[in-house]
């Protein structure tokens, strides 16, 4: 029971380090988006993973060798499915703005990653325990999203300049579909950690500690989600002609803010590896529902915090306190899951 909520304590930080690693793009002015997220994925989905995953954990060419090939290859291919979702949910935040496309993909993801892993790898613990009140918190938790998507679309009508300097080229319903299909997909980072169970068994058989264990299955899926990801900054930079913007004056502050951006989301992303190992069984479902949660609400808290909400109407913020305030509350009835039925 100690190592549960000791992994729920690590998922929450973790929720709240990928609710944050964003922040410094709000303090970069001499990048566009293509540059600053080439430096973030090359730093932070590719060679820090595989740096982590070479260091941590003792034998890893073993450990994939003697992993079946199944788990390798779903791996590698919902961390593709993930790389083209991370693609396509920068183009979602244009279309709709930031608040309508977190809450949006958020609410998705946290349905389909936490669901689909407990129906497919422990079907009959979803009615018993943890799992019934997981299926309470779902509702609470998408009626605080459903609030904060409001509140965010309300925003937006009283602050119309802003979404950043980028025109919109679809409209809002064309712009939701895009949210409804990154938040579909997004998730596969989840499921490809889920399915990887033998990697990480071996990982751990292989001498690396609960806490590293998870290298050797992210190195994968962020390493196959990295290619889409590369391919979309290459088109926008030939696209828009910004690839000598890395060589302007202002590159090494630009370049430190996307490495703290990559250092902060992959802490995050190796924490709720970490602590969803602890949580055993649950720790992709339960753990999941809990890191999304806390995404949400963190980066409600930090854009109150940086003046995104000043100027707007006392409805926008009661309505994004209410939003708040629901996913909070569906974490606390996670954690009352977590007591009675441990």
């Amino acid at each position: 029971m100690e190592k549960f909520w000791l992994g729920m304590a690590i998922i929450l930080l973790s929720g709240v380090l990928n609710g944050s690693f964003a922040l410094p793009l709000k303090y970069s002015v001499r990048w566009k988006w293509e540059n600053t997220w080439l430096v973030f994925s090359v730093v932070g989905i590719l060679s820090l993973p595989w740096l982590m995953a070479v260091c941590f954990v003792p034998h890893l060419a073993d450990v994939y060798r003697a992993a079946p090939a199944q788990e390798i290859i779903l791996a590698v291919t919902f961390g593709f499915i993930w790389g083209i979702a991370q693609a396509t949910y920068g183009l979602s935040l244009v279309a709709v703005g930031l608040a309508v496309a977190v809450a949006v993909v958020s609410g998705l993801v946290c349905v389909s990653g936490a669901l689909i892993p407990l129906l497919i790898l422990n079907p009959a613990a979803l009615f018993r325990g943890q799992g019934i009140f997981l299926l309470c918190s779902l509702p609470v938790l998408l009626v605080g999203l459903g609030a904060y998507a409001i509140a965010g679309r309300m925003r937006e009508r009283e602050q119309p300049t802003d979404g950043g300097e980028a025109p919109r080229s679809m409209s809002f319903k064309a712009g939701l579909g895009l949210c409804i299909f990154t938040g579909l997909f997004a998730s596969a980072f989840n499921l490809g950690f889920a399915f990887s169970g033998d990697i990480l068994h071996r990982s751990l058989e292989s001498g690396a500690v609960p806490a590293t264990a998870g290298y050797g299955v992210w190195s994968l899926v962020l390493g196959a989600g990295f290619i889409p990801n590369i391919l979309y900054c290459a088109y926008l930079l030939r696209r828009n002609r910004t690839f000598p913007t890395f060589f302007q004056t202002g590159w090494f502050r630009e370049t430190g803010l996307a490495v703290s951006m990559a250092l902060v989301w992959l802490s995050g992303l190796f924490l709720y590896g970490w602590g969803a190992t602890l949580c055993g069984e649950y720790g992709t479902s339960i753990g999941f529902t809990l890191f999304m949660a806390m995404t949400v609400a963190s980066s409600s808290i930090l854009g109150v915090s940086t003046g995104e909400w000043d100027s707007t109407s006392k409805r926008s913020r009661r309505l994004l306190a209410s939003g708040v305030a629901a996913i909070l509350l569906s974490v606390a009835i996670l954690n009352l899951g977590g007591l009675l039925g441990r």
